[in-house]
């Protein structure tokens, strides 16, 4: 695991950044809370701005897709929302605790407003398909708002443009829905609370998806907008490339998949994590789907330019299928850089260079 931190530190620094002395260990702290739930998905920043409550600016949230081990580790049957510290990835305490079954997906997202966004893909045994849970919408103080249904069908990535508009306060989510292969667009509102704003629009469409023997469904997952160029870019595990969907935030029906922009079977196994690194360059996550499983190459971390060209990748865990979310936590004077292990129910956090 340190010999991979220390690799990531020069792939996704600046070109010139360097290893600081002394030598570099990542902070690791585990995702499991009290009640055992494993295998992070979901992973987000807390925004500056964000009232004040049980988080606080700059912490970390990692939300639970499997129940615990003495509950048979069932993946869609975890529950909670975990809080995280950014400086030594400990676990500060439960976020948020639902019913079960809810299977946080890797769809979390959090607005400055006040509010945290979490996708829901729920099993009801390890034998049942995978079920829409919806999008959840909670509080600044941990309780659950609503939970948005129209426009998600398996929510299983999301992408946030904040933003002011003729409606006051508010943002626009990207949903990548993984029980029909679509990517949506919901306008919400936040005068006094969250309200959805006229229809939800499929931009994107056409994505292979369905159900896999490791990951319980493949499909469209890892989203990251760009809000100066306005595209959306998908990370499409079961397509294994990562697609472009341009005019993202205004398109008024869909444009299929969008352009291909990363397409290389070498190196990708089912990618679902997406980000843009400090460099401009994206790094993705390897889920290693029973589809497009590598033994050779488990659990991966794949460095490509913004034009489509392979640059490294890094193996995060000997085991297939620990990789999933991935995020640039970059503030003020801090550049770092934090991914979980679901495999082991880790989050790492390493401290880049400037």
């Amino acid at each position: 695991m340190i010999g991979f931190a220390v690799l990531v530190l020069l792939s996704i620094g600046s070109a010139r950044s360097a290893i600081a002395e002394p030598p570099f260990i990542p902070a690791q702290g585990s995702t499991s809370p009290e009640n055992g739930d494993l295998n992070p998905y979901g992973l987000a920043i807390v925004p500056h701005g964000f009232p004040k409550g049980t988080l606080q600016p700059g912490q970390l949230l990692v939300s639970n897709f499997n129940n615990s081990q003495a509950a048979g580790n069932v993946q869609g049957e975890g529950t909670t929302i975990v809080t995280m510290d950014p400086h030594t990835a400990q676990q500060v305490g439960v976020f948020f605790q639902g019913t079960s079954p809810v299977g946080f997906t890797n769809a979390l997202g959090i607005v400055k407003e006040g509010f945290v966004f979490a996708g829901s893909v729920f099993t009801t045994s390890a034998s049942s398909p995978a079920q829409n849970g919806g999008l959840l919408v909670i509080d600044h103080r941990g309780d659950l708002v609503k939970t948005i249904m129209a426009g998600t069908n398996g929510p299983w990535g999301l992408a946030i443009r904040d933003q002011d508009d003729d409606h006051g306060a508010g943002a626009l989510l990207f949903i990548s829905n993984v029980l029909d292969g679509t990517v949506t667009r919901i306008r919400v509102s936040f005068n006094g609370g969250v309200d959805t704003v006229g229809p939800p629009t499929t931009i994107a469409s056409g994505y292979a998806f369905g159900p896999d023997a490791a990951g319980l469904v493949v499909g469209p997952a890892g989203l990251v907008y760009d809000a100066k160029r306005d595209i959306l870019y998908v990370a499409s595990e079961d397509d294994n490339e990562i697609f472009a969907v341009t005019g993202a935030s205004d398109v008024s029906a869909s444009v299929g998949k969008g352009t291909s922009v990363f397409a290389d079977a070498t190196h990708l196994h089912g990618p679902l994590g997406l980000m843009i690194a400090p460099n401009g360059h994206f790094v993705t996550a390897n889920a290693d789907p029973a589809a497009h499983v590598d033994p050779s190459q488990p659990s991966e971390l794949v460095e490509f330019t913004v034009d489509g060209h392979f640059v490294r990748q890094f193996s995060i865990d000997p085991n297939n299928g620990s990789s999933f979310a991935i995020l640039n936590t970059s503030s003020g004077d801090a550049n770092q850089f934090a991914y979980v292990d679901d495999f082991s129910s880790i989050l790492n956090v390493v401290r880049l260079a400037k």
